[in-house]
């Protein structure tokens, strides 16, 4: 029988040792990496950061120890940078060597490294040019994917017509309009409003990136090697994001069954047919797992962003409906109420692109932006830091915002139960991200 303790201080010796080798390995590293608050072993500087709101932790931090600093996420190291001239610096003039993807422990556990957003190295760039192709020849950017969007904003106007100027939140509306236009995309059809899978995939989506942003996805974050064996919230997520992969791959499955090499429907098509291509290739990125993930990661991409950035639009046209009445006014006199908007129109509508513009910079959700990853030890601001991509979406979010949105105002007022005076149209704080309170409004048919 072993003696209970020797037993115990066998287990003290061991956890010194750990936390010696921390102390060192940390020491060791700093003197390469930009300065900042010193890290207790395992837990870094969890105890001076919080975790409710990340960013002003950090901007606290930036003001202590200038624009490029280290902070610890548990074991993790991760260089902060912050302003313009340390981002532009990165992202512009050191493009290839921030191209990698960081760690983010909630869609990490999801995408596990695969797919066209969570990947790196030769993946990633195999798959983001696959992507960036197949989607224009779908007509992203191009006259198809336009009328695919007008078309779209009519069943959204004639939903909207129906609720009668009742009171609503718009949130499920606007994600379910979005999402039905890189829906017909990926998957080669829209889905209709009252599908219960589909109001169910929504409400995955947005529980996985409320879970992301909240306090407790911030520990299971920084702690994720011990938190994703214990119980608590983070393993309901984990159910929705079986939920999410099994949809994909059942979609998967039916264009598997059904594909025609010479004729692809959509996405998915395309990407099965680059499998068949690439069957002998022992280096391909062409198979299963990518092809699911790829599919997931660009219905995720193409639902939140923009639904989110007009529900927040919707709010500040309610806060100033002096802004609201001027495009009212522009959307009368270069549109009218004849024909639907059209994505050319913009030229010819100044104040309404600027009103867009505008809604975009306060909606900046993500302040913080996506983690990178340096591909190789990279020099920066006399800094050794140890081993922006183009967003595939990108113009196709800027073409579904002004359509979506001016087509919505070619038909409706907005009309908020608050007077304008009262209205709160500041984002809460929530981790690394911020977010919307919820509100109602009515659409008033004009």
């Amino acid at each position: 029988m072993v003696d209970s303790g020797l037993l115990l201080a066998a287990v003290l010796a061991c956890l010194s040792a750990m936390v010696l080798m921390s102390v060192w390995k940390q020491r060791k590293l700093r003197g390469k990496l930009p300065p900042g608050p010193t890290p207790l072993p395992f837990i870094g500087n969890y105890l001076q950061l919080d975790t409710e709101d990340m960013y002003n932790s950090l901007m606290k931090l930036r003001e202590r120890y200038g624009p490029v600093f280290t902070v610890h996420l548990g074991l993790r190291r991760v260089v902060v940078l912050s302003g313009y001239a340390a981002v532009r610096e990165a992202l512009l003039d050191k493009t290839e060597e921030f191209s990698g993807r960081g760690e983010q422990a909630t869609y990490s556990t999801l995408f596990k490294g695969y797919g066209v957003a969570f990947s790196n190295g030769e993946r990633a760039k195999q798959l983001r040019r696959f992507s960036i192709t197949t989607l224009r020849d779908f007509g992203v950017g191009k006259r198809g994917i336009e009328e695919r969007i007008q078309e779209e904003a009519g069943f959204l106007v004639k939903m909207l017509h129906d609720t009668r100027g009742a009171p609503i939140d718009p949130t499920f509306y606007l994600s379910q309009t979005v999402s039905n236009v890189i829906s017909s995309i990926v998957f080669g059809d829209r889905f209709n409003y009252e599908d219960q899978e589909f109001l169910s995939l929504l409400r995955m989506m947005m529980a996985i990136n409320k879970f992301a942003a909240s306090r407790m996805g911030q520990l299971y974050d920084i702690f994720y090697s011990v938190m994703r064996y214990l119980p608590g919230p983070q393993k309901r997520i984990l159910k929705d994001m079986q939920g999410l992969e099994h949809f994909i791959t059942k979609k998967v499955e039916e264009n598997q069954r059904t594909l025609d090499p010479n004729s692809p429907r959509d996405f998915i098509d395309s990407f099965l047919i680059r499998m068949k291509e690439e069957k002998k290739n022992p280096n391909t990125e062409f198979y299963m797992k990518n092809l699911v993930m790829t599919t997931l990661s660009l219905f995720f991409a193409g639902t939140e962003t923009v639904s989110s950035t007009l529900r927040y639009g919707f709010l500040l046209l309610m806060k100033h409906p002096d802004v609201e009445a001027k495009v009212h006014e522009e959307i009368d006199r270069v549109i009218g109420r004849n024909r639907q908007p059209q994505f050319e129109d913009r030229l010819k509508m100044p104040y309404t692109e600027a009103v867009i513009h505008e809604i975009q910079r306060f909606a900046n959700f993500a302040p913080l932006g996506i983690p990178r990853r340096v591909t190789k030890s990279t020099r920066f601001q006399g800094f050794i830091l140890p081993e922006k991509r183009y967003c595939l979406g990108e113009g196709l979010a800027r073409m579904e915002l002004f359509l979506f949105l001016t087509i919505i105002m070619q038909n409706f007022r907005f009309k908020s139960p608050k007077a304008p005076q009262d209205i709160d149209v500041s984002p809460k704080p929530l981790g690394f991200t911020r977010i919307l309170p919820t509100y109602t409004m009515s659409f008033l048919p004009l």
